[in-house]
């Protein structure tokens, strides 16, 4: 059973991750040929308080 995490930054819609998570598990099926039902994918979405760039929080840069 494949598991997959996909991490990034807070902000995106359902909409948008409805599609990411369609992709994915469309990706995973076709590389390795697991059945969809068993393909699991976990979204962490990271606060812009919790994640620099350059030394700098990206909450800081907005």
């Amino acid at each position: 059973m494949p598991y997959i995490t996909v991490e990034m930054i807070e902000g995106r819609t359902d909409e948008q991750k409805r599609a990411l998570v369609e992709k994915v598990t469309e990706a995973v099926v076709e590389t390795t040929g697991a059945p969809k039902e068993k393909v699991v994918v976990f979204i962490e979405e990271l606060s812009k308080k919790h994640y620099a760039v350059a030394g700098k929080l990206l909450s800081d840069q907005e």
